[in-house]
């Protein structure tokens, strides 16, 4: 009666544990990753990868927030049924738990592998020994965690059990911070998203000229002209100045938006044609005959 009663319940909670377990740590070791490569950038890093830390810290750190607390809810109810009721639900739930071992023992080996594979290529030593610390620390604080709750330690010594959980949580609480030292706050970035959104309207805008000209032989008299009455004109976002252009001479002219931030070498989408300095800022342009 027991095991059909309890066993599907027992299964579930065990395994949302492991799920959330995983989940966690593989977020806990992409934010570390991410954090030592913002931390110790390497110039022989290929651009976009470099340009991509931000996004990837706040994905990890969203990601922590939501499953670790639940890995840590869900494990603190499977170690209190499992002390209170019999030991069969430990029994069935011990071929679960080496599951686990043998999973944690593949993600080490993998993370290993290609932690090496980085230095092969190139990575530099600092980088190469904090993400190796890394990954012994942090999966070996869970194989050792699952190696005694194989053996019932924990079943036995429930003290140590919320010692080690609250180690646990104080070290990631530490990394999530850290993330946030490493990442620019929700209002920078939507800054930056709209720094992008107004180089891809100069941009779009600076190609409805030089197509104006391609078909006309001459400069648009403004914007509106360029793109000869289409209603999706683009414009500035609320709160800045509106887009300006200015004809500077027969084949040249200048386009104009308003920035929050300059743009930086490992944020610029854009190449050096797009780069600019905070607040408003021109950006000189020469239209280019079409080929016959």
């Amino acid at each position: 009666m027991y095991c059909m009663e309890n066993t599907a319940r027992n299964f579930a909670l065990q395994l949302g544990s492991l799920i959330s377990l995983y989940v966690s740590l593989g977020a806990l070791l992409t934010l570390l990753f991410s954090v030592i490569n913002a931390t110790y950038p390497d110039v022989a890093s290929s651009y976009y990868f470099a340009s991509d830390y931000g996004y990837t810290i706040r994905a990890s750190i969203a990601t922590l927030m939501v499953f670790f607390p639940a890995y840590v809810i869900l494990t603190r109810f499977v170690n209190k049924v499992r002390r209170a009721e019999s030991g069969a639900y430990t029994s069935f739930t011990k071929w679960l738990i080496y599951l686990s071992l043998v999973v944690g023992g593949g993600v080490l080996l993998g993370d290993l592998v290609a932690i090496l594979l980085n230095f092969l290529n190139g990575e530099l030593t600092i980088r190469f020994l904090l993400k190796a610390v890394s990954v012994f620390g942090v999966v070996g604080a869970a194989f050792a965690y699952y190696t005694l709750d194989a053996r019932g330690y924990w079943h036995t010594h429930e003290i140590e059990s919320k010692r080690y959980g609250a180690i646990a949580a104080l070290v990631v609480v530490v990394i999530i911070v850290l993330g946030f030292m490493n990442t620019q706050s929700p209002a920078d970035v939507r800054q930056y998203k709209l720094d992008e959104r107004t180089i891809n309207d100069l941009s779009t805008i600076d190609s409805a000229v030089q197509e104006y000209y391609n078909i006309e032989g001459i400069l648009p008299s403004s914007i509106e002209t360029a793109y000869r009455g289409v209603l999706n004109i683009p414009t500035a976002p609320e709160g800045r100045d509106t887009y300006t252009y200015t004809i500077t001479g027969p084949l040249t002219y200048e386009l104009c938006g308003e920035f929050a931030y300059a743009s930086q070498s490992n944020h610029d989408w854009y190449g050096t044609t797009w780069a600019h300095n905070e607040g408003t800022w021109c950006f000189k342009r020469v239209v280019f005959e079409a080929k016959p």
